[in-house]
């Protein structure tokens, strides 16, 4: 999707996990390519992280088992 100046703009979500200030908020964008974007949503100018999908379902998994170690080797 663009916004017709040709910035591409993504479609973001809040994380289910936030507060309900709003003043710890992880945002997700899917932006194709099996890629997904993480940003701050109280600072979305600030840019995003784009990561591969199933480099981030690892790193939750592994954060969901209180299995750090894994992540770290």
């Amino acid at each position: 999707m663009s916004d017709g100046g040709g910035q591409v703009l993504f479609a973001w979500r809040r994380s289910s996990y936030s507060d309900a200030g709003g003043a710890n908020c992880v945002e997700l964008a899917e932006l194709g390519m099996s890629r997904v974007g993480l940003r701050d949503s109280k600072a979305p100018a600030a840019g995003y992280l784009s990561v591969p999908v199933a480099e981030l379902k690892f790193l939750l998994g592994h954060i969901r088992r209180d299995d750090m170690d894994a992540v770290t080797r």
